[in-house]
């Protein structure tokens, strides 16, 4: 890739490396200058720019990225996933669910090392991921990659035996609770220790089978054992565990069970031991759990409840970054608070999580350059043309698509059934489409963090495009209106409105749509060029559908 300063007359085609003010707003690094940009950057007085040309055999960043993501995860499904399509070189993966995440740090290694174009980033291997977290992210640097440099990546990755990076769910949502109580012990930290440990189990989604408190004895606690139902067992004495010949190592024994562990080199932790028992296993925890502090004990919690029982090597390594006691808390929940979205109150802050977006299909108007007849229930690829923009939105990686209707029109209601969309009518319809805009964004479920504005008598957009939009979403780095375009330039449709933004969509009236959102708000806006015109096609009169059914009979 080459990387100059280059004179305007020379700049067709080239990749814009620095944002630059023009006269209607700014054209943003990144762009591919064509005529247009040009034109406005020499009226605000610019000679020349900073730009960047792809070589023979380099890839454009988002084709590199989308390369690796998909050598990372060609079924996101199967590995507990979900990808994310490029965008700006940038190709994240998601946690599908909770879990734990299992990650070759020596691939990642080896992968960061093959050209410094290409960056690999992770959690760390075994941490402990919630639903919709991010787990990695592919960044290509600069505007291209090597295509050598892809393929090297790609063959390392297709060499190994197991999947490079993975999500493993719970597979053990049950559990048994047995509290040991000695003489004099108060009832109060007997509650105190169940409490938290309620709590964890809470939060990972697993079941208290049964909880029970028994003297601190070993008969009384190997009669308990051998009648503890659930996946695996936790066992919280009243009195520190001291040694392999203590009361709880020594009633797991004597209930038919067996000691696979004593201790671990983390602090706090220490007096952790972990046994089987009946081919469940046997989690004899520390008395720092009784705090919901982190500790040692979450670390093997979370693995066994996801089927990645620690081995004695395994534990043994955890000293390294196993002094717990002077670092902050890892923000994911372990005392079973709801997330921040799941009550409602989400931002658009950017979270480092898959962000959650509803569709607002607009589907209200009237029709009336249609000469009688109506566009949306007009046939298109062999179904209803607002069933066909209706399906596309479904397939992508919107949350929901909510439609809205015109009060008591049966005919589109029954073009979008079986495709998962929920509809609501817009009684204020006839007065334009800012009302259906307003009825859409109110009818949204809590959590939302942003609405796509979509049109529905739009042909040409497919799935792909939609998640390229959302790919583009993330308000941390100021992108929180996303405009699609066509290909020559032209503002289109959809467009994605971050959550700040639903206020001033509900408030809307008349027929001017979300425009004036847009124009008091430039700096938060990001254009980005879908293929042909897809953005731009709608087919509003008899003669848009003609010429349009033209290009599908000629393609």
């Amino acid at each position: 890739m080459r990387f100059a300063r280059v004179p305007l007359d020379d700049a067709a085609g080239a990749i814009l490396a620095h944002s630059l003010g023009v006269p209607d707003g700014r054209i943003k690094k990144g762009t591919r200058l064509g005529p247009d940009e040009i034109e406005r950057l020499r009226a605000a007085g610019h000679a020349q720019v900073v730009a960047a040309r792809l070589d023979d055999g380099d890839l454009p960043e988002d084709e590199a990225a989308a390369r690796i993501g998909a050598a990372l995860a060609p079924d996101p499904a199967a590995l507990g996933l979900t990808r994310s399509a490029p965008f700006t070189g940038r190709l994240n993966l998601y946690a599908a669910t909770g879990g734990v995440v299992s990650v070759d740090a020596e691939a990642v290694r080896a992968i960061n090392a093959v050209d410094e174009a290409v960056t690999l980033a992770t959690v760390a291997d075994r941490a402990r991921v919630t639903a919709r977290q991010m787990i990695a992210t592919v960044k290509i640097i600069p505007y291209a990659a090597p295509e050598a440099a892809v393929r090297r990546i790609e063959a390392l990755i297709a060499g190994r035996p197991d999947p490079l990076i993975r999500l493993h769910g719970l597979v053990r949502d049950s559990a048994t609770l047995i509290l040991t109580r000695v003489a004099g012990m108060k009832p109060a930290l007997v509650e105190k220790g169940a409490e938290a440990v309620r709590a964890r189990l809470r939060a990972l989604g697993i079941e208290l089978a049964r909880e029970v408190v028994v003297a601190h004895d070993e008969d009384a606690l190997a009669a308990a054992l051998a009648d503890a139902p659930g996946a695996m067992v936790l066992i919280l004495t009243g009195s520190a565990t001291s040694d392999r010949g203590d009361v709880g190592p020594a009633a797991l024994v004597a209930s038919g069970g067996r000691l696979t562990r004593f201790g671990m080199p983390v602090d706090p932790g220490n007096l952790l031991f972990l046994g089987e028992l009946a081919g469940r296993p046997v989690i004899g925890l520390p008395g720092c759990a009784r705090s919901p502090k982190l500790n040692g004990a979450d670390w093997v919690l979370e693995r066994v409840a996801c089927g990645l029982d620690p081995d004695w090597s395994e534990i043994a390594a955890m000293g390294v970054g196993g002094l717990l006691k002077e670092i902050p808390s890892r923000p994911q929940p372990r005392t079973g608070e709801a997330p921040r979205e799941a009550s409602g109150e989400a931002d658009d802050e950017g979270t480092g999580r898959w962000p959650r977006i509803s569709a607002v299909l607009l589907a209200a108007g009237a029709s009336r350059r249609m000469e009688g007849a109506d566009k949306l229930t007009e046939m298109a690829g062999g179904r209803p043309l607002l069933a066909r923009a209706a399906a596309a939105l479904a397939a992508s990686a919107v949350e929901e698509v909510v439609a809205v209707l015109r009060p008591g029109d049966s005919a589109r209601a029954a073009a979008l059934q079986g495709l998962g969309v929920r509809v609501i009518e817009n009684p204020r319809a006839a007065d334009g489409m800012g009302t259906s805009i307003a009825a859409g964004v109110a009818a949204l479920a809590p959590g939302i963090d942003a609405a796509m504005i979509a049109l529905g008598d739009m042909p040409d957009l497919d799935p792909a495009d939609i998640d390229r939009l959302i790919a583009a979403f993330d308000p941390a780095e100021g992108r929180a209106i996303v405009r699609a375009r066509g290909a020559e330039g032209a503002p289109g449709h959809p467009v994605i409105f971050g959550r700040r933004f639903f206020e001033p969509l509900r408030a809307l009236e008349g027929d001017a749509g979300a425009r004036a959102v847009i124009a008091e708000h430039p700096e938060f806006v990001v254009d980005v060029t879908l293929s042909g015109r897809s953005a731009l096609t709608d087919l509003d009169t008899p003669q848009d559908w003609e010429a349009w059914r033209a290009r599908q009979a000629g393609a």
